[in-house]
């Protein structure tokens, strides 16, 4: 669960760039739909956000379910506003959920609700078509993401321990390729090699860690002041990660008081690292959804604007 709040944005952010697939609740009093759906409201927000961070599936379920008597016209407005404006944001809304719910009295989440005799269910067409009543069988329903084991290792630190007895146990989440006992890893940009002793997640020894699993492995003949959290491990003898002196990456400016232009030196946050750049050209300015040039070498860019910088 990530707060819904604007002050903890950046929370909201680190939860949902590990997602998988995002539930948007809606709340559906009198107003209150209308204030999180308006030009400044965090249900927009928040769907953008996702949908940037590359969360690619979406449930909607639309709450306070209750308070409207269980209207069946309140909540058919509800489903074709917002419709209209996920498919905005780049989502088809023929792949998403609706869900009337309760959350307060626990209606519709679990088992099938008596108080919306006019809902015929939930469907939704993807690989294949699946359809449903309760918000637990829209959770069920969600296509499993593929694990790339086939990739090159991927292990961005989140911590690195020093046990006593055992060594120095660096520990995070696999995001690609395999990491075994015996394998040669490199981390990057320390530039510091060595061999995998072991492998364990959640106190039990491993054969192997693949994609999706948080593990801690014991490595030889390195000390804790070596790596840090923010490096990155790989196999060393298939294409072991390298720091980069700069890179083009595609930047959205959310909100941002005043204009952003070259010389501009945020902190970047990187799967687990933190660390300072500076935007050295603004190389084109893009169109938000479709991803095509709209202005080659923009002076400035602002609030809602989508650009490729370097």
């Amino acid at each position: 669960d990530a707060p819904g709040h604007r002050d903890f944005i950046k929370n909201m952010i680190t939860g949902t760039s590990q997602a998988d697939c995002a539930i948007l609740i809606i709340a559906a009093g009198t107003g209150e739909f209308e204030a999180g759906i308006s030009k400044d409201g965090q249900t927009r927000e928040h769907a953008l956000l996702a949908y940037t961070l590359g969360v690619k599936q979406l449930i909607v379920a639309i709450n306070k379910m209750d308070t409207t008597k269980w209207s069946e016209d309140r909540y058919q407005e509800i489903i074709k506003e917002t419709s209209n404006f996920i498919k905005k944001v780049g989502y088809n809304p023929k792949h998403v959920p609706f869900v009337p719910i309760s959350g307060f009295n626990g209606d519709n989440m679990i088992e099938a609700s008596s108080n919306c005799p006019w809902y015929k269910g939930w469907e939704k067409e993807t690989k294949t078509k699946s359809t449903g009543k309760t918000l637990l069988e829209a959770i069920d329903a969600i296509d499993p993401p593929s694990r790339p084991t086939d990739k090159p290792l991927r292990l961005p630190l989140q911590d690195v321990y020093k046990i006593g007895g055992i060594g120095t146990v660096p520990v995070g989440r696999v995001e690609t390729g395999i990491i075994k006992a015996g394998m040669v890893v490199t981390f990057a940009p320390a530039g510091v090699t060595t061999e995998v002793k072991s492998v364990e997640m959640h106190h039990e020894q491993l054969v192997e860690g693949v994609p999706g699993d948080n593990v801690g492995f014991n490595v030889k003949n390195v000390s804790v002041k070596e790596i840090r959290r923010g490096n990155v491990a790989g196999d060393s003898k298939n294409d072991p990660p390298k720091g980069a002196e700069s890179f083009n990456a595609q930047v959205i400016v959310l909100n941002h008081p005043g204009q952003v232009g070259a010389g501009y030196a945020p902190v970047l946050d990187c799967h687990t690292a933190h660390i300072a750049c500076k935007f050295s050209e603004l190389l084109e300015k893009i169109d938000r959804r479709t991803g095509k040039s709209v202005e080659n070498s923009p002076k400035f860019i602002k609030s809602g604007d989508a650009a490729i910088v370097k």
